[in-house]
Formats: C-alpha cells, structure tokens, sequence
C-alpha cells in the first residue's frame, strides 16, 4: 500500500526566467522607499479622508466610482494598524506617527508593479516573441508618469491592474477556447477571472467601464463567430453562450453589488454627506438623523408636527421654512408682491421649519386619540408653527421666478386676497390607491386646489431682503413633474398643545414614540448609486488641470509635492521616449492597417492570413484599448488631469514592440 513512497517523486516546473526578473524590477522600482515622503501627495489629501471615514466606519459618497478602490487602501490602512484619526486638509501636510504610510502606499504600489509581468504575458498570448513582450515590459516598467503615480495612495495604477488582468484573461480564455480546450478546468477559470477582473476595474473607477465594454464587443464578436460554426452542436453552442453570460454579464453584476453591500456594512455610522441622501437613508444611520427621528411617529396625522425637505436636494438640501418677515410691497424690478410672509426653503435645521398638518373641517391642531391618517387625495391646510400663519398660494408672481406663483404664509390685510391654502396630498411612491402618509418613506406633492399649482423649489436664491434662503413657489402641473415637486417628511411628532405659547415650547422637545424605518439594502443600493451617477462637486479650475489634446504631446504635468524647505519636488511627467515611441507606433500602425486593407480589398495579400489575423487582434486589443479609454474624455464636463490619460496610454505604449516585430517580420521582408 506504501509501494509509491520508495518512488523518487519528482516535480517539473518551467520557469521564464525573464519574467521573474521584470516581476522583480517592477516591485523593487515601486515598493522601494513608498514611505517617503512622509506626507501628503496630491490627491492623497482626498483618497486619506475616505480612509479615515472607513477607520471610524463613517458613512460618504464619492462621485468619481464604487467603493472598491477605497476599501482596498482602507484595507491597507486596517493592516497597518491606523485608527482614522488624521486631519487630511492640506497637500504637504507631515504626517503623525499614527499614520502607517507603507502599508497605505502598499496596493497602489503593489498593482503597479504587478501591471508589468501582466504587460509581459499579454503579448505572449497575442503571438508576439517573448523579446517583444519584454520591450513592452521594459517600457512600461521605465515609464515615469506609471511609477509616480503607483507609489502614493492614489487608484489609476489599481484601475489599470485591473483592465490589464482582465484582458489577460480574456486572451488566455480565448487561446484555450482555440486549442480544443472548451469547457476544461482552464477554460472556465480564465473565463471567470475575465468577469472577476472587469468588475474589480470597474468597481475602483467609472473609467474601467470603457475597456470592459471593449472586452465585451470582442467575447460578442467570438461568440458569434462560434454560433455560426455548424460544425458545433445546438446544445453545445447554447452552453457556450450561457457561459459567457454567466461570466461576463451575471457573475459581474452580482459582485458590484457585493462591493457596495460591503461597503455599506461597513459605513453604517453617520457621516459627512448623510445631506445628500433621503430623509430615509439618513435614518438608517447610527447617529445623525437616526438620533433625531428615534422613536418619532411613522404615519402622519391630523395634527401632526412635520419639517418638510425637499426630496431633490439641489443646489443644497433644505427644508420648507417660513419666518416673520414679509415679501417686499415692490421688488427691484419694480414688480409688486403680496406683502404677505415669505416662505422659502432654508438649508438649515430650525424650528421656523416646523408645519402642522390640520383638517380644513376642524379648528383644533392636535392629534386626535385614536390619530386619523392623512391618505392619499386627503385635503389638507399647513400651518406655520411659530407664526400660526397658513401656507396659502396665489395668481401673484414669485419674486425670482415670475412664470410662477408665489407662496406665502397667508396675512389678513381686510383687502380683496382671499386665503387660499387647501392642499391636496398626493403621495408618489405610495403602494396602494389610498395609502397613508408616512415620515421618512413617504414623496409628496402638495397640489393646490385652487389653481392645480404644485409646491416647489425654484433653487434660485433669494436678495438681501429674503436672507438669501432658496425661493419656493407654486408650478403649474401641466409644465410637467420634477423632483423639485416633491417633499418628504423627516421630523415628525404627534401635537399635544392646543395654546400657541405651549405649542411653540413642544416643537423644541424631542420625540419618544418608537418606530423603525430601516431601509433593505437593495433601497439603500438603489439610492446611493443614483446619487453617485448625478451628484456631482463644484467643479472648479485648477492650476494644473489639463484638456485631453495636452496629454497626447505630453504639453502638461502636475506637481504633487514640493518640500518646505530643500524645494525637492514630486511631478508627474511622462517619459518622452516612450510616450514619442507609442505616438509613432500608433501612427505606423493605422497607417499599415489601411495599406493592407485596401490592397486585401483588391484581392492582395501582403502578409499570411494568421499574420493578419494577429495583427487585427493586436489593434483592436491596444489601439482600440487606447481610443476607448482616451476619446471619451471629450466629451465630459470635469476637471481632467495628466492620470486620466494613464490607462489609455498603458494600451499604446503595447503597440511599440508590437509594430517593431512586424516590421521586422513582414515590411523590411
């Protein structure tokens, strides 16, 4: 039984000697010395808050991708031990002893000098010699803009590992899709690290979605070339297809939301931009909203106390607001108002946001016993809390916005202007004909029975006289719906005070009453990709911000740290060897790809069919990998720097060696 032991076991293992070494090159010129400076470069001073916000598990949104890329440098940061306290405010900043640099640096620097090897066996998988392949690693492993910015914890050298992972895989996958290896081990491993792959690029940025989406046209185009072999069977090319499916579209889709359902556990603390999300959202935050709303009413009721905000939330959040002073008798323009009080939607918490919801039929602004719900079509009047004053609406022009009405909190002046404050509820995400309003979870529109306008917030900024709060008016339904129309209640509690001195006192204390209103993941999900696809900063100029135009010449760089007192700095600035060497050989390469079209268009072959077949593939994968990952920059309205141009000069940086071996091989020939 133990016969095999006296067996001398032998193991065979082939090493490529030369992609050991530009493996070790890549990680020695990026993880030597990453812990210097010992301070803040560049973009580090924003990527450093997102990590502090992790240590202290803080909720945050960022518009420029998922989270990926943040969780890995916060993982980073958890190994070395970093407790998030550091004030990230400034480029140059030293940082304390708490800070652990290395193990910060660690990923970005780690994917940086992985990318080479990648580099490396991409052009092996394409049919190229391993002495091209080398060229293409010895370039990208000498390129000084890819080793600048892999050494500080910055996301565009992890992004790139990524989309060369991907198309590594896929290449592979395809080579043993060629060799009769259909549905082996291999095949499927390479497959799913595609999908694995493409979803890591794009879960630390936007900008892998491009080179995926390359990826996808060309498994598409294979596809169809498998599902036109009628050498293959029926059920064997329904399998091939439901396997890409799987891989490339499912197995995806299902890690994105992964991504976030991680990071959503993790940041279950309230943070910095809890303002950006729904009364909802915040309320499922520990602290914040979650400890004001604690224990508040869940349904809205006759005589209820309410803050109303405004679910759009642009230019700011605010919130339906009214004070004692009145609109101007005449406006700069020499328009007249009403002169009656102003309502305006203030970014601000306060008790002059504070609304009673009464029943046009009764006098009392308490809460019955047992409540009655306000339902949907429910008629309703609103009554200013502190001035007791109804929330009324007329065919008088808003002071900012004159195609619209002005809103007001109703003042009997014994002249013609009758009141006219009934408004109709109706509740946008309600789930039956007559369902209840509810705090947090319910969208209103308030519509106004007299002249069908609908309250809403104009964004536009009051003058001096209005304390430059946001206007609000009255829209006619018929100009269309938006998300400016509707309201959401996030303060609520149940009135008690029938006198207005005591009622005053009661909208200061805090609610008791308990009711939970956790949101599931898939609505928090839901929510916060929509914010991160619309929200966007204030953009503004930067010094060394740049058009796409300057990165193809190299016209720019970007200084990322300069020290205080020996004036040692830190640029990012390309290599103009290789940047020249990937121009020329993208201008040879469409150039020849021309040539040998029109002539294989009059039936002349200068090169095999194999060559050519390698050479089509070799142009759509680093070509179209760079216009994919380059063009699209023209098109969007951000502030662009040098690193955007990164990835897509990666892929053209591959076609150097590329059209030097088919020179060698076929032109000079």
């Amino acid at each position: 039984m133990l016969q095999f032991l006296k067996l001398p076991l032998i193991i065979k293992a082939e090493i490529n000697l030369v992609l050991v070494a530009v493996t070790v090159a890549g990680l020695v010129t990026r993880l030597w010395g990453i812990s210097y400076p010992k301070s803040v470069v560049f973009d580090e001073v924003y990527y450093g808050q997102f990590v502090s916000l992790y240590m202290k598990q803080m909720f945050f949104i960022d518009d420029s991708g998922p989270p990926l890329g943040h969780m890995l440098n916060a993982f980073g940061a958890y190994i070395g031990g970093f407790d998030g306290n550091f004030v990230w405010n400034r480029i140059g900043a030293e940082y304390a002893n708490n800070v652990p640099i290395w193990s910060m640096r660690f990923f970005p620097a780690l994917s940086g000098a992985l990318l080479i090897p990648v580099a490396y066996q991409i052009l092996v998988e394409l049919q190229f010699s391993h002495v091209s392949a080398l060229g293409a690693a010895l370039l990208l492993l000498m390129e000084n803009a890819l080793i600048c910015q892999s050494r500080f914890m910055l996301l565009e050298s992890v992004l790139t590992f990524f989309l060369f992972l991907a198309v590594l895989s896929y290449l592979k996958f395809n080579n043993v899709q060629k060799s009769g290896g259909a549905f082996s081990t291999s095949w499927w491993s390479w497959l799913l690290l595609t999908g694995l792959a493409c979803t890591c690029a794009v879960g630390v940025k936007y900008m892998g979605l491009f080179t995926y989406v390359l990826l996808l046209g060309i498994a598409g185009t294979h596809t169809w070339q498998i599902i036109g072999n009628r050498a293959i069977g029926h059920v064997t090319v329904l399998c091939h297809v439901l396997a890409r499916i799987f891989a490339l579209l499912l197995l995806p889709a299902l890690l994105y939301v992964g991504f976030f359902y991680a990071h959503l556990h993790l940041l279950y603390r309230s943070g910095p931009h809890d303002q950006i999300m729904t009364s909802a959202f915040q309320a499922s935050l520990e602290g914040g909203l979650a400890r004001i709303t604690q224990g508040q009413p869940l349904e809205v009721a006759y005589g209820s106390q309410i803050t109303m905000r405004n679910v759009l939330g642009k230019p700011m959040p605010c919130w339906l607001h009214s004070h004692k002073s009145n609109y101007p008798i005449r406006y700069d323009n020499g328009r007249g108002s009403s002169h009656q009080q102003q309502v305006t939607c203030y970014p601000f918490k306060d008790v002059n946001n504070w609304w009673i919801v009464k029943d046009p039929t009764r006098q009392d602004l308490v809460v019955s016993n047992p409540p009655r719900s306000v339902r949907h079509g429910d008629l309703i009047q609103l009554v200013h809390g502190m001035t007791s004053r109804f929330l009324n609406t007329h065919d008088v022009a808003a002071p900012m916005s004159p195609h619209s009405q002005e809103v007001s909190c109703y003042i009997d002046y014994n002249i013609s202007m009758p009141a006219q404050n009934l408004w109709r509820v109706e509740i946008v995400n309600r789930e039956t004909e007559h369902g209840v309003w509810k705090a947090i979870l319910s969208n209103v529109r308030l519509i106004h029975v007299n002249t069908s306008a609908v309250l809403k917030l104009s964004g536009a900024s009051l003058p001096d006289w209005g304390f430059r709060q946001l206007e609000t008016v009255a829209d006619k339904v018929s100009k269309g719906y938006h998300q400016s129309m509707e309201w959401n209640v996030e303060e609520h509690r149940y009135g008690k005070s029938h006198e207005q001195k005591d009622r005053e006192a009661e909208l200061h204390l805090p609610t008791q009453m308990d009711t939970s209103k956790n949101l599931s993941f898939l609505a928090k999900f839901s929510e916060l990709q929509w914010k991160m696809l619309t929200f966007k900063n204030e953009e503004t100029e930067h010094k060394y911000s740049s058009s796409p135009l300057d990165w193809i010449t190299m016209d720019t760089n970007v200084a990322y740290w300069l020290h205080p007192s020996s004036n040692a700095q830190i640029h990012l600035i390309g290599n103009i060897v290789t940047w020249s060497s990937a121009n020329l050989a993208l201008c040879i390469y469409v150039i020849l790809f021309l040539w040998y079209s029109v002539r294989r268009r009059r039936k002349i072959k200068d090169i095999p069919e194999d060559s050519w077949t390698q050479w089509v593939q070799a142009g759509v994968i680093c070509a179209g990998g760079w216009a994919i990952n380059y063009l699209p920059f023209f098109t969007m309205e951000k502030t662009l720097f040098l690193y955007h141009y990164l990835p897509a000069l990666t892929f053209k940086i591959l076609l150097f060696p590329i059209m030097l071996q088919h020179t060698y091989d076929h032109v000079i020939r």
